[in-house]
């Protein structure tokens, strides 16, 4: 039998990222005489990515945003946010114990996140998490990204696994659906980005601290328990 895989989201459920993606976007769009924006502004967006985050600053300050505006914008973004890493960025509490305990029960880890790969490994990399994880693919990784059940099926196999034994943890819609559509359990956290109530997205299970993210847990999901 393959390994059991557990498979994270990186933004709102490894680590929380809000402080440097506000900060990168208010760099950017700055440059072009924006106003800068609030976290409270864009809670919604934070786990969406840039390019999200860029058009509805814009948007809620009435300016114009055509596609090359939009192409330096997120040159300006992804420059600076790739700069400052890990910035303010932190590890949820209780986040590096509960990958201890998988580790050493003999589950792989892996991370499923839309942020571009090369984000996410130089993130990963500055916080000394990489080497934790079998995979990590981003958004430009594969042809697809989340919610298709591709991207997370992929990640799976790369990391050595198969989907009968793996579960995604993640904190937003995408997570969800993509567990859904790869027919893979859900562990949901309450303390992301999420738009929505957590609970109104119907993951297999809800935790709230990673003190609950237990091998048995886990296990227990993979029998349908």
């Amino acid at each position: 039998m393959s390994s059991p895989i557990v498979v994270f989201d990186l933004d709102g459920t490894l680590v929380d990222t809000a402080p440097d993606l506000v900060a990168s976007l208010n760099h950017a769009v700055t440059q072009a005489g924006v106003e800068p924006v609030t976290y409270r502004d864009l809670t919604h967006l934070v786990g969406h990515g840039a390019r999200a985050m860029i058009e509805r600053t814009f948007a809620m300050r009435n300016k114009p945003l055509d596609e090359d505006a939009l192409a330096w914008q997120m040159k300006e973004f992804v420059d600076f946010y790739h700069g400052s890493m890990p910035g303010d960025s932190l590890p949820y509490p209780g986040m590096l114990d509960a990958l201890d305990r998988l580790a050493a029960a003999g589950f792989k880890l892996a991370v499923c996140t839309n942020k571009p790969e090369m984000l996410a490994n130089r993130l990963l990399e500055r916080l000394g998490l990489l080497d934790r994880f079998a995979a990590v693919s981003g958004g430009d990784t594969f042809e697809i990204r989340k919610p298709d059940a591709d991207h997370l099926l992929r990640t799976i196999a790369n990391a050595g696994g198969s989907a009968q034994h793996s579960v995604m943890v993640g904190d937003s819609l995408n997570d969800i659906l993509v567990a859904r559509n790869a027919a893979v359990p859900s562990i949901a956290v309450p303390f992301g980005y999420s738009d929505v109530p957590i609970e109104s997205l119907e993951p297999t299970i809800i935790i709230q601290h990673f003190d609950e993210l237990t091998p048995e847990l886990v296990t227990g999901l993979f029998n349908g328990k």
